[in-house]
């Protein structure tokens, strides 16, 4: 059995997964496209301490610097999965990156696509807003996420290209939906949500989030890489090099996160537009009164 706990940043979604995954007996799946970081952990809001002796997945799996693709998420999830499903026990999937969560509901398998230096080599020179052009003639974009970076639209090129390039693979990337799993969201009103991300920016920082960035950087990450995960690594690894101030880190890094709730909300949304019925629970329920409340849901297709 899969129950998917997702939600925005800073609702309360680890709590609620690890609590539910204590009262039935499951192990949780990480789908959170930058725990899978090894030192990168007040940054990505790992909490680890929340899980207790909850066993967790696909976090904390490569090393920093690394630039883990959806084809692996899906690949490694799978593995998982059919790994704690073999035991007999069931999965709570729990995390906030929309395009994991809806991919494995839909049942996509990717095949590798390999890095291309002769296309990166054409398009070196070209700006942020060429590349995110030139994606568009390939993809619809339906936020920016492919594009916050030069090295994430490059990387959106090189797979759009690949697969325009072998149309025999589509039938491979077709979706093959689930059934049978729950799918919550955890809901929160907007200011609650930006009050708890400030509140919670303002902690990991006093937690020591820039001498974190530090030592991924005196550990031989370079600032780019640290920078192409884009949020807390980002402006914080551009006030340790010199091009933020602290207070310009704070303010500017703050709005980008209010800004990516907001995309993450858009996502669910879209989600529920493309087929999905994601049973929305208040973020302030009670802990045994949210769990039951899932438990008493019918899954997807039943």
């Amino acid at each position: 059995m899969l129950y998917v706990i997702t939600g925005p940043t800073a609702s309360g979604k680890t709590a609620r997964a690890v609590h539910l995954a204590k009262t039935i007996g499951a192990e949780i799946i990480s789908a959170d496209s930058r725990q899978l970081y090894r030192g990168m952990d007040l940054g990505t809001g790992k909490d680890l301490e929340e899980y207790g002796d909850v066993p967790y997945h696909l976090i904390d799996i490569c090393e920093a610097g690394y630039k883990y693709n959806l084809f692996e998420y899906l690949r490694d999830y799978q593995d998982v999965f059919e790994e704690i499903d073999r035991r007999g026990k069931p999965v709570v999937l729990c995390g906030g990156t929309g395009l994991y969560v809806e991919s494995v509901l839909k049942g996509i398998q990717l095949p590798p696509v390999p890095r291309n230096e002769e296309l990166r080599a054409q398009l070196s020179g070209k700006t942020l807003d060429e590349l995110a052009h030139i994606l568009s003639h390939y993809k619809t974009l339906r936020n920016n996420s492919d594009i916050d970076t030069k090295q994430r639209a490059l990387r959106a090129l090189e797979i759009a290209v690949y697969y325009h390039e072998r149309p025999h693979l589509k039938a491979l990337t077709e979706p093959h939906p689930l059934s049978g799993y729950v799918l919550v969201g955890v809901d929160i009103d907007r200011d609650t949500r930006r009050e708890r991300i400030t509140q919670r920016l303002k902690a990991r920082l006093d937690a020591g989030m820039v001498d974190e960035v530090r030592r991924l950087i005196d550990a031989g990450v370079p600032a780019d890489d640290l920078i192409y995960y884009g949020l807390e690594y980002k402006y914080i690894t551009q006030h340790v090099i010199g091009q933020l101030t602290r207070d310009e880190m704070f303010t500017q890094l703050e709005i980008a996160i209010h800004q990516f709730a907001k995309r993450q909300m858009t996502w669910f949304r879209g989600m529920e537009r493309r087929g999905f019925h994601i049973h929305w629970l208040p973020w302030d329920m009670p802990a045994d009164e949210f769990t039951q409340a899932v438990l008493a849901l019918p899954p997807a297709g039943q």
